[in-house]
């Protein structure tokens, strides 16, 4: 390809070299000249992963709309035969990933008075930890956070029973921030003292 064509397209003179095969002063030399000779492209040296790149187009094809990761395709051209490494295959494949536009984030909602969240986050680890109770409201997102120096049952009640004070009422439930159905759920007496605060505030 004429080495004008390709300088007319954008390209640097270091890309056209190394594209052609010559080095940077011959192609600066026949730039300032009015006749430009003609160049073959420089062909692309095979790959160790050129021969299973049909197999990865193939899997990728049957895949879709699902996604196969890059790992996965690894292991399986590794047990046919290839000697290369993930980074190689990864900059092939993802050339056919679809460009997903990214779901809208939908804000946790409930109803007023519904759902109030609690949990511990820690500020500061070492000799003198710090951690935070934080209570936020469902609805209008209102947050309370009280500092203690553990997460014990005591700490729990007190932050609890100072965010019902704090939000001048009582949520019908009150839940930790990611609780799981078998993980991380509220201690059964930080429950029963939730339960019985609220029963007491509620009273007054």
């Amino acid at each position: 390809m004429d080495i004008h064509v390709h300088f007319a397209q954008g390209q640097s003179i270091r890309k056209i070299a190394r594209q052609l095969g010559i080095s940077r002063n011959t192609v600066k030399h026949h730039l300032q000249q009015h006749q430009m000779p003609n160049y073959a492209q420089r062909a692309q040296p095979a790959t160790k992963l050129a021969p299973f790149k049909p197999y990865l187009v193939q899997r990728i094809e049957q895949a879709k709309p699902d996604w196969i990761p890059a790992t996965v395709l690894f292991d399986e051209v590794v047990q046919r035969g290839y000697p290369g490494g993930i980074a190689q295959l990864r900059r092939f494949v993802c050339q056919f990933k679809l460009c997903s536009t990214p779901e809208p984030v939908v804000r946790f909602e409930t109803l007023p008075g519904q759902q109030m969240q609690i949990d511990f986050t820690t500020i500061r680890l070492g000799k003198r930890p710090l951690k935070a109770f934080v209570a936020t409201l469902g609805y209008s997102r209102a947050t309370f956070v009280k500092f203690f120096d553990n997460e014990r049952a005591h700490a729990w009640q007190q932050g609890l029973k100072e965010a019902f004070e704090y939000f001048g009422g009582v949520p019908e439930q009150a839940r930790k921030t990611h609780e799981h159905p078998r993980h991380e759920r509220l201690p059964s007496t930080v429950a029963r003292y939730s339960w019985s605060i609220a029963h007491i505030i509620r009273l007054r």
